[in-house]
């Protein structure tokens, strides 16, 4: 997929929702655990009620490295999905991978050819190295860690080297890697305030904001200071739309809290394209 295409997305959707699919046996609708593939009936059930508001999908594979190997054929199943039912929606798998030069590639390879997602999320702690071979693989998206949402974020990303925080040196020397223009970046919602100056770096790169809502974030601020004029984010929801009920009744609110922060997104963007 190219920036085109979830553009077009963007445009018809007039959303930009990512829909993480952080799917825990724990916490499924009961009855959903006497199907053969609990996990994948749940993912399903979700997408089918929700993809005509999300413009992305983002499994996070550890919920389903959790479960071994059983764990891993149900995400198979559910990018398998997603690919031949919804091809235009826009699919990450949030695994953030970073590794030796051999290693990476070999990740891209797994996430990119043999499953068959857009895009993988990244760590960029080893460097271009650990990064490129993710870039090298044409229609394909690398979303690089950048300031996330979490309090450990402190620890190091705002850390300033001479007088440039950490985060920034990060994002401007990935401008300079090989295929950089195929780098998205993730930067969270509640670090909202940031995305101004970072949009001075990075002005028309993608975001993934995770974030808003249950974590505190805001969309109006991620909207104000991150937008482009070809929207420029994708903004995660996962608990508060995937776990909305419990009940067996469970896809039909989870649409009800997409259609919710669907609509939010579409007063933004329709002063945007």
């Amino acid at each position: 997929m190219d920036a085109n295409t979830l553009f077009e997305q963007i445009k018809k959707k007039q959303s930009v929702l990512c829909i993480g699919l952080d799917t825990d046996l724990e916490k499924v609708p009961q009855h959903l655990l006497q199907e053969e593939d609990p996990i994948f009936a749940f993912n399903k059930a979700i997408i089918n009620a929700t993809h005509h508001v999300a413009v992305a999908y983002k499994p996070n594979t550890a919920f389903y490295e959790a479960y071994g190997i059983k764990g891993w054929q149900s995400l198979e199943k559910t990018i398998n999905y997603l690919n031949e039912n919804y091809p235009d929606v826009f699919t990450i798998a949030d695994a953030k991978r970073g590794d030796i030069g051999n290693t990476s590639g070999r990740y891209a390879k797994a996430f990119f050819e043999d499953l068959g997602f857009d895009s993988v999320t990244t760590a960029p702690y080893m460097g271009k190295d650990s990064i490129e071979p993710f870039l090298a693989f044409e229609g394909k998206f690398t979303i690089m860690l950048a300031l996330t949402s979490n309090p450990g974020a402190f620890d190091f990303q705002t850390l300033k080297v001479g007088d440039t925080e950490l985060y920034k040196k990060v994002l401007e020397t990935s401008k300079s890697w090989k295929n950089s223009d195929r780098l998205m970046y993730v930067v969270g919602a509640t670090k909202a305030e940031f995305l101004a100056e970072i949009r001075q770096i990075i002005p028309e790169a993608f975001l993934l904001v995770p974030g808003v809502g249950a974590q505190g974030g805001s969309m109006d601020a991620v909207f104000k200071y991150g937008a482009t004029e070809t929207a420029g984010l994708l903004i995660n929801s996962s608990r508060g739309i995937i776990y909305a009920s419990a009940g067996e009744n469970f896809a039909e609110a989870a649409a009800t809290e997409a259609q919710k922060l669907q609509q939010q997104m579409a007063v933004h963007l329709q002063k945007l394209i």
